[in-house]
């Protein structure tokens, strides 16, 4: 896109810097376009503006006299790819295995001078445990709803969903420790044997097409081989653990 000059139209007060309106700004520099940045400083502005142009947002952004929109339609005009925010996705799930591994492995290397030990698999899937409850914990109202739709012990038992996260926290916390075997696993044994069981009967029996509450509510994580993988691994640390 070769457009000579643009104006940009934006929020930029001392109580709210409009995310949107820099993500623009950054655009607009990227593509090389020359522009006029108009910051609002108060929400007296951006009424005027709004009910003069007869639009609901900012930022909104002329190019060449013609108007364009706001953030996501100087995307599309500029031929930049647009997130579908409804989209399924893996990403979170990559992401918090991955930091796990790696904290797993940094911490076997600093107690045992290496990163690929045994313990170093036990802590992955201990650390996995802890970062997933985690996630589940920052919004339990949102995790729960998800989650008494697929697992099969929620769906006649409400309060198991606000119970899950605590307990595989709990369990991951003491196996990380090396403690209270006598707690940690039989925890792990029975969410992570409910939870197999939910999630393969919801996704290969029943063919539903759900979001996965692994990585707390409101994720976009399709349920299958992710949430299996999770409750698997807690099955198998747990049994690891019983015979060691």
């Amino acid at each position: 896109m070769t457009s000579q000059n643009a104006q940009l139209y934006r929020m930029e007060m001392s109580e709210h810097i409009c995310p949107s309106g820099l993500k623009a700004k950054a655009l607009l520099e990227k593509h090389g376009i020359s522009f006029n940045d108009h910051k609002f400083t108060d929400r007296q502005q951006v009424d005027v503006f709004k009910a003069e142009h007869g639009v609901e947002t900012t930022p909104q952004i002329w190019l060449d006299g013609k108007r364009i929109g706001g953030f996501t339609d100087l995307q599309t005009h500029l031929g930049e790819s647009v997130a579908d925010k409804n989209a399924t996705t893996y990403q979170p799930v990559i992401a918090l295995f991955a930091i796990t591994a790696l904290m797993a492995m940094a911490a076997s290397y600093a107690s045992l001078g290496s990163a690929f030990t045994i313990l170093a698999a036990e802590w992955f899937i201990a650390f996995s445990m802890c970062a997933l409850a985690l996630q589940k914990l920052r919004d339990m109202e949102a995790f729960a709803d998800q989650f008494i739709t697929y697992d099969l012990l929620a769906m006649r038992w409400l309060p198991y969903a606000k119970v899950y996260p605590f307990a595989e926290g709990g369990a991951g916390i003491l196996m990380i420790a090396g403690a209270l075997g006598i707690i940690s696993i039989p925890v792990a044994l029975f969410i992570g044997g409910i939870g197999a069981v939910s999630v393969f009967k919801a996704v290969y029996i029943d063919k539903r097409e759900l979001r996965c509450a692994c990585v707390g509510g409101n994720s976009n994580v399709p349920l299958g081989f992710v949430s299996l993988t999770e409750n698997l691994m807690m099955l198998a640390m747990a049994v690891w653990m019983l015979l060691k």
